[in-house]
């Protein structure tokens, strides 16, 4: 009996040690990556050195906001690829729109949603990390390269952010996109208080 109950014992402390090492580990990783992320990164000068130029951002044509913010998190509403002048880039990617063509329609999407991000903020210095990023490609059925085409807004958040710019991210495939814009992406952004 008492054999049993040392044994029972020592099991319990086995697996509370492994989950203790476990969190340490957990921790550790958690550390290594903010660690990466360089404090005095400064995505403001980024976008100049990038020779980019935001926008005032173009408000909601149907009963929604642009941004959402809860806590520390910042929900962007999907937005397209409205081009300087206003218009809409559209087109089936595929079919109308090469592969390069769809990802510079990611990559001016990824700007639109900067001038949102910065409307919201008012600097963009006070963004901790983009998190999340859905994309969303307007394809033929037979394509399969929507993760190239989405690369055009990963590569703009990751050029403008730095380490703070990876994130997690779905890239997929669509029959049909409002107006046959060709993609339509949507973020969720980590900020400071």
């Amino acid at each position: 009996m008492l054999r049993n109950i040392l044994i029972i014992v020592a099991l319990i402390l086995v697996v509370s040690c492994n989950q203790v090492i476990e969190q340490k580990e957990e921790v550790e990783e958690v550390s290594k990556v903010e660690d990466v992320i360089d404090p005095n990164y400064n995505p403001e000068a980024k976008l100049s050195e990038l020779g980019i130029t935001l926008s005032t951002p173009s408000a909601p044509v149907a009963n929604y906001v642009n941004a959402v913010r809860t806590g520390n998190l910042i929900f962007l509403a999907g937005k397209g690829p409205k081009k300087a002048d206003g218009e809409d880039i559209t087109g089936k990617v595929g079919v109308d729109l090469t592969i390069e063509e769809g990802y510079e329609a990611a990559r001016i999407t990824g700007i639109n949603q900067l001038s949102v991000l910065k409307g919201e903020l008012g600097n963009l210095n006070k963004v901790k990390r983009i998190i999340k990023v859905k994309g969303m490609v307007n394809a033929s059925p037979d394509f399969g390269d929507h993760p190239k085409v989405i690369n055009g807004y990963s590569d703009l958040m990751v050029a403008v952010f730095g380490e703070r710019g990876k994130h997690a991210r779905a890239a997929v495939g669509m029959g049909s996109l409002p107006g046959n814009i060709p993609v339509e992406i949507d973020m969720v952004i980590e900020v400071y208080d």
